[in-house]
């Protein structure tokens, strides 16, 4: 197996300027790598970074300290130090990212809107549409409504749209965050279904599910993130209050 992302001493903090300019550690020294064919889950309690991790390696959140190496194409890419530019480039062909909410696009039909990741990448519009065609479907979305914007969805229906549109390019990389959060039981099954045809694929997949029966359905491993210590950020967010 070849690994495809390496996250080698990773730290992160949020400076609150709106609140004196307090340092809150998120992440503090995170090591792991995850190679074609592993899915691998962020365990840990809620607030404890795995989120801040996820969108630190998408290139989201700015890299304090430490290297997020990519495998993109045949050479090795360094978020932390990487050009937007080639992070853009780097999300349409090598990481793609599920969140829990779909950044909806006015007046664009859903079937095009899933689809679109693939003409990005200069498949032809009757491939692409129907590669999205064929996950709508997994994903149990009515075809009534696949001309549609969706816009107007059920906050399940806008979600299982999302995770159609993050696995239709079937990138070497994959990032997932909560994607089942919204779902019945029904379709958190078609999901599991497709995030396992993904990782057999050879995608290498991070992801984050609070659901225990979708984390151990889908997990080849886990990782535990810990808590940082924040009682000096704390601490001093305290002293600048009183003074």
């Amino acid at each position: 197996m070849t690994d495809q992302i390496s996250v080698i001493g990773l730290h992160k903090r949020f400076i609150l300027h709106n609140q004196g300019g307090v340092h809150l550690p998120v992440l503090d020294g995170v090591y792991f790598a995850v190679s074609d064919g592993e899915c691998v889950v962020l365990n840990g309690p809620s607030g404890v970074g795995k989120s801040t991790l996820l969108r630190s390696l998408y290139g989201n959140y700015l890299i304090e300290r430490g290297h997020v190496l990519v495998r993109h194409g045949d050479r090795v890419v360094d978020i932390a130090t990487a050009q937007p530019r080639l992070i853009l480039d780097i999300r349409r062909r090598t990481m793609g990212f599920v969140s829990q909410f779909l950044r909806v696009i006015p007046r664009v039909a859903t079937i095009d809107l899933v689809a679109e990741p693939l003409r990005v990448l200069g498949v032809e519009a009757p491939a692409a549409r129907a590669r999205a065609a064929h996950l709508l479907e997994r994903l149990s979305i009515p075809t009534r409504l696949w001309s549609l914007p969706p816009a107007t969805f059920s906050g399940g229906e806008q979600q299982r749209v999302n995770i159609a549109r993050g696995l239709v390019a079937e990138h070497p990389i994959l990032l997932l965050d909560e994607p089942t959060a919204a779902l019945d039981a029904g379709n958190r099954d078609a999901v599991v279904a497709l995030i396992d045809t993904a990782r057999q694929r050879g995608t290498a997949i991070i992801g984050i599910f609070h659901d225990r029966d979708v984390r151990d359905a889908v997990a080849t491993r886990m990782i535990d993130i810990a808590p940082v210590e924040r009682g000096r950020a704390e601490q001093n967010q305290k002293e600048r209050a009183i003074a």
